[in-house]
């Protein structure tokens, strides 16, 4: 079942008042606590419950689980963490309230790169971090990421704020990359380049682009895809924008993860060792990448068809875990060069 998120609060607020003793482990269930938006993830939930039989229950909110969970302690009802960005999966890691999968199952499928060391949470699908660009004003179709800051992009370039986990990712892999020296040139650059103060999402960005505010935009493979194919008052912002792949210089493209994380508390281990093996399945990445325009984490499931469209993905070798240990310096390096003013 799916709650809102303050009739979940409230349900988990009146489950851990019961009567002492009482257990929160039913048989055939998992909780999971999850940042995902429901219509992106129920089908996968009731796919799940169909394949194995086990209930599932969820807990979403917008911020603050990975808090909720460590003020829960041992009480907690959280068997899994459902969500996206490397930062979100690390931040549970540094706030105690994970443990290790310990699933062969998960380790052959989801590559050394997209798992935490210790083996606290793995990628069940990518995410490409991409640029939009002008189909009119923009004739090249292959770009570097340390190209956005040249000079000839100057007053063409729009991006939501430096701040935002999914550009800090980025940011953080140019640390991983080149140091913090050169990533702070290369930030002072790229804000040389900014058409306007950074706002908005991703969305708005293609948007700013149709409207001729800017030439080129920084944003997720999976909004342009939702825009074309979904969404079709914002069908004309795809319309006049195409994607590139763009590569680090003698890399890929940098990428970012949905992942899952087991919670060290849970109550039906068991069961939520199923569903994050179920989640990397070759049934639930095709449902990955064609409900949610990800790329599937599996080999061989093949890549829905618009995101296809963009050219063949190439993705950078670099390990989430060099990116999650930059996070910091890349979030320092965004104030130091005042990029968001």
């Amino acid at each position: 079942m799916t709650f809102t998120p303050k009739l979940a609060m409230l349900m988990t607020a009146a489950a851990l008042c019961a009567a002492p003793g009482a257990t929160r482990s039913l048989a055939n269930e998992v909780n999971i606590y999850t940042y995902r938006e429901a219509r992106l993830i129920q089908p996968l939930f009731a796919a799940f419950t169909k394949d194995t039989g086990i209930k599932v229950n969820v807990i979403s909110a917008s911020s603050g689980l990975e808090q909720r969970i460590k003020t829960e302690g041992a009480n907690s009802p959280a068997d899994v963490l459902l969500t996206v960005d490397i930062s979100r999966l690390e931040d549970a890691v540094q706030n105690g309230i994970t443990q290790p999968l310990g699933s062969k199952a998960v380790d052959e499928v989801v590559g050394a790169a997209y798992r935490d060391p210790e083996g606290h949470w793995a990628a069940v699908a990518l995410r490409a971090r991409v640029v939009y660009a002008s189909k009119e004003r923009v004739k090249q179709d292959a770009i570097t990421y340390e190209e956005l800051a040249d000079a000839k992009w100057k007053g063409k370039i729009c991006i939501r704020s430096g701040q935002h986990m999914y550009n800090n990712a980025l940011f953080a892999a140019m640390v991983a990359k080149h140091g913090e020296a050169k990533a702070e040139e290369w930030l002072k650059g790229l804000k040389a380049n900014l058409a306007q103060k950074p706002s908005g999402g991703d969305r708005e960005t293609a948007r700013d682009i149709a409207a001729g505010k800017c030439d080129l935009g920084i944003g997720n493979t999976y909004y342009w895809a939702l825009m074309n194919d979904r969404e079709a008052d914002k069908k004309p912002w795809a319309d006049a924008t195409k994607v590139i792949l763009p590569t680090f210089a003698g890399g890929g493209t940098h990428v970012n993860v949905s992942g899952v994380a087991l919670m060290k508390n849970a109550p039906n281990k068991a069961s939520a060792i199923k569903f994050i093996e179920w989640m990397v399945s070759p049934a639930a990445q095709q449902m990955h990448a064609d409900l949610n325009y990800e790329y599937p984490i599996r080999a061989g499931v093949p890549v829905n068809k618009t995101i296809a469209g963009y050219g063949a993905l190439k993705q950078d070798a670099l390990p989430l875990s060099q990116i999650a240990a930059n996070r910091k310096k890349a979030s320092a390096l965004v104030d130091k060069v005042g990029f968001d003013n």
